[in-house]
Formats: C-alpha cells, sequence, structure tokens
C-alpha cells in the first residue's frame, strides 16, 4: 500500500512551513536514511529524511509552497512490487488538508487508509533502539488515539511494547494492556523529575481580542501605506511574546557594572591568541556577559529554575540563549554548559552560531534549553531597556551600551567604564531578593573577570 510523507515537526513551535526545495524527483527509489527536501521553518531551514523505503511515487506539495500544515501529505512512496496504478484513489485524498489527529489515528488504528503504514510525522522519527522497546530512548511513540485511551485508563505507556511501524504503540496495544491490568501512569510531578517530556498545557490567561484588520484599516487613506505580509518567523515572534506577556508575571531588576577590569582582561586575553588556526580567538564583551551569567548562575543555582504547574524544574548546567538578530526577527541560539567552557571557547562557539543563525541553519537542539538569555543592545548604543522572557526561560538580562561616565570613588570623583543591566524576572520563580542575589553574583564577576576563571 503506499505510504505518505507527512510534512514533519521540525520545532516545538511550528505549525506549518515552507517547502523550499525537492531534492528527489518522481520515479527515485529512496532508502531510510535518504535525504529528500529541504523544510524552512520559523526557526532553520532543514533537511527532512525518509523514514521508510520505496519509490517516488507523487510529489503533492510543489518546491516554494508556504504555509504547509504539520502532517499534511508532501509525497507519497510505492513500497516493493506497486507501481502507480496504487495511486488511484489514495493521491486526491492526500492531497486535501490532513484531516485531525484523533481521526487520522482512529482511521490507522482500525486498519484503514494509509495512515497504518506509517507513523504520525508531528512525533519525532524514533531511534533505531526504540523499535526494539518503545520509550526506553526517552519518548514515547504512540498514535493520539492510544494516548487519549490510555490518558482515560490511567495506563503507563511506557510499559506497553507497540506493534505498530517503528515500534509506534496503536489502540489494539493499549486495550490489550487494559485487559491485562497494565501500570498504573507516573503523576506529572513525577514524569518531570523523571526527565519525561509532558504534554504542554493551554494557558488559562485570557486574551485581549485585538483590533480587527478592517477598524485599523479604515484609519488610514488607502493608497498611503503598504501591506507587507507576515513571514512566519514573525507570526511566532508575535504568538510567543504575546503569551509571554499574559502568562508571565514579569519583574525588572537593574544594575551598574563598571567595565575597567574586564576591558583590561580581555585585551590581555586576546593579546595572547594565535594569528590563525583552530587555537586562534577574539573574546568580545559579550562572550565575558555570557560566561559571567552561566557562572552566576551556578553560585545562585535556585535562579538557573524553570516554571511548570506541576514544580520548578532546577537545572544542573548553565545554559544560556543569547539573542541574535536576523532579517525579520531574531533567533536565540543556546550555549549549553557555559560554567564549564573557557571564554575562548564560548566566543568561538558564539560566533559560529550566530553565523549560522542568520543563515538559518541552526538544528534545533542548538536553540532549545536553558533558563535564561541575553540580549545585548549596547553595540547599538542603547543604554538600558527592559526585555521580555522567552518562555520557558525565568528571566532575561537585558544588557546596555558600556560608557564613560563620573563615579565617586574614596570620595573622588574619577573616569570609569559603566554598563547598565536590567534582569527580567518571571515571579514565580524568581523572587525579587533571588532575582538580587543573582544580579550581585553576575556584577561580582563583570567587575572582578579573574574570578570566573577559578
Amino acid at each position: 500500500m503506499p505510504i505518505p510523507i507527512l510534512m514533519p515537526a521540525l520545532s516545538p513551535t511550528m505549525e506549518d512551513g515552507k517547502l523550499a526545495k525537492w531534492l528527489v524527483k518522481e520515479g527515485d527509489r529512496v532508502q531510510s536514511g535518504d535525504v529528500l527536501a529541504e523544510i524552512e521553518t520559523d526557526k532553520a531551514t532543514m533537511e527532512v529524511e525518509a523514514v521508510d523505503e520505496g519509490v517516488v511515487g507523487k510529489i503533492l506539495v510543489g518546491e516554494g509552497t508556504e504555509h504547509v500544515a504539520v502532517n499534511k501529505a508532501i509525497a507519497v512512496l510505492l513500497e516493493e512490487g506497486e507501481d502507480s496504478g496504487a495511486l488511484q484513489g489514495f493521491v486526491a485524498g492526500a492531497a486535501q488538508p490532513a484531516p485531525p489527529r484523533e481521526e487520522a489515528a482512529a482511521s490507522s488504528d482500525a486498519g484503514e487508509g494509509v495512515d497504518a503504514k506509517t507513523d504520525i510525522r508531528s512525533e519525532e522519527a524514533p531511534a533505531p533502539e526504540s523499535k526494539k522497546s518503545n520509550g526506553q530512548a526517552g519518548r514515547i511513540f504512540a498514535s493520539p488515539l492510544a494516548r487519549r485511551l490510555a490518558q482515560d485508563a490511567n495506563l503507563d505507556l511506557s510499559q506497553v511494547e507497540g506493534s505498530g511501524p517503528h515500534g509506534r504503540i496503536v489502540k489494539l496495544d493499549v486495550e490489550k494492556a487494559i485487559s491485562a491490568g497494565g501500570a498504573p501512569a507516573p503523576t506529572r510531578a513525577e514524569a518531570l523529575s523523571a526527565g519525561q517530556v509532558m504534554p504542554a498545557r493551554t494557558p488559562s490567561a485570557t486574551a485581549v481580542p485585538a483590533m480587527p484588520d478592517e477598524e485599523i484599516l479604515a484609519l488610514y487613506e488607502p493608497g498611503t501605506y503598504e501591506v507587507v505580509p507576515h513571514s512566519n518567523m514573525r507570526r511566532i515572534i508575535a504568538s510567543r511574546l504575546t503569551l509571554a506577556k499574559s502568562t508571565i508575571p514579569h519583574f525588572y531588576l537593574s544594575v551598574d557594572c563598571r567595565l575597567d577590569a574586564l576591558l583590561a582582561a580581555r585585551k590581555r586575553l586576546n593579546a595572547m591568541s594565535a594569528e590563525e588556526g583552530p587555537s586562534a580567538f577574539k573574546i568580545s564583551v559579550n562572550d565575558m556577559i555570557i560566561k559571567a551569567m552561566a557562572m552566576a548562575l551556578q553560585k545562585v543555582p535556585e535562579a538557573n529554575a524553570t516554571w511548570t504547574e506541576e514544580g520548578v524544574l532546577l537545572h544542573r548546567s548553565s545554559d544560556i540563549g543569547v539573542a541574535v538578530s536576523v532579517d525579520g526577527g531574531l533567533f536565540t541560539p543556546v550555549i549549553h554548559h557555559g560554567e564549564v567552557k573557557s571564554l575562548s571557547e564560548i566566543s568561538n562557539e558564539m560566533k559560529d552560531l550566530a553565523g549560522r543563525a542568520r543563515n538559518r541553519r541552526l538544528a534545533p537542539h542548538e536553540y532549545q534549553g536553558g533558563a535564561t538569555s541575553i540580549s545585548n543592545l549596547g553595540m547599538m548604543g542603547i543604554k538600558s531597556f527592559d526585555a521580555v522572557i522567552n518562555p520557558p526561560h525565568s528571566s532575561i538580562l537585558a544588557v546596555g551600551a558600556g560608557e564613560k561616565r563620573p563615579v565617586i570613588t574614596n570620595n573622588s570623583i574619577e573616569i570609569a567604564t559603566i554598563m547598565s543591566c536590567t534582569l527580567s524576572c518571571d515571579h514565580r520563580v524568581i523572587d525579587g531578593a533571588l532575582g538580587a542575589r543573582l544580579l550581585d553574583a553576575f556584577k561580582g564577576f563583570i567587575e572582578e573577570p579573574v574570578t570566573m576563571l577559578v
């Protein structure tokens, strides 16, 4: 039976994407793991690999098509021994928008239609070891209907052996487990403590309705403006910032940091770098800010946290997101384990991440994770500003420009380079005193940079 290739979900926020380029054509034979197409998401341009093997029987979505919904059929594979005649009656239906996930799952679990041959692609392709025992690699692969039945029966899916494609759990597996008296599902708090991925809960905050487009357009004379359609990135940014401001109780703490010692240390370190080659580096002030925040989170671990409805996640490593401006929006690549990396490692990694972010070539793991992030507008001359927290982070540090200011030291006025920083905090996780301790630790590392090295 023909196998549909579905539009995958390549990031947690992806609802649709652009099919940028096909790397195969109709009639090509593909193996599992072959690259089929390039997909543009709100975050990056990524390659899509084949999960099954066969011959490309029909391409349903052409190159350059935008807003292709996740889980929609974009092509069809023919299995061994099948010809184009097998596509009759299938292609027309597959080309329609994908049915609701529960309907698709019900069809596949009942053995009807083609969905029985493939997994729901909004879940990641399973690793090879997951075929042997579903869920041991961390993520449980199950149809939506199977998940719903298991939830209703309070059944632990990690204890269920899947009989579907690639070890996916289907309706029949759940029914057998229920009749056999399967293990109860863990609570949400137990699952979070074990590091399991839990489905996001819809915020209960009431959104303020936006002014309708027709009312906005009525305020302006026709011909005096140009309508620029929203990019997918801009839509995602708008929805996430709206979510952040409507669900996260922000408060702000500001501090002035003296940079003279840091600038002197940076100059000495850069003078020690090789001219070229793999050991060459050029440390920026921003690299030292990243390191200082990573060290501050280790000194104040209670602030290295994420809010969930069942409990606070306390992170062991300091993973720091760094806002990078690109055409049409921004990315926030993450420096993982910043507390153990040297300044030269952070510098070279940040240059690589920022360059690939601007080319939209970041992989999902490179912009996911962390509990805080840094937004630095100092290089643009901004003295100070308040940044919006990027969910699920609990804080973000807004960094202003370093500038010469008069300061009083031992009752004498002298000139020093001062940088203003504002920490936006999620009050559900970080109270005022805790935020002040974090900012004080950060200031200490900035003003005495040698302490970052011990």
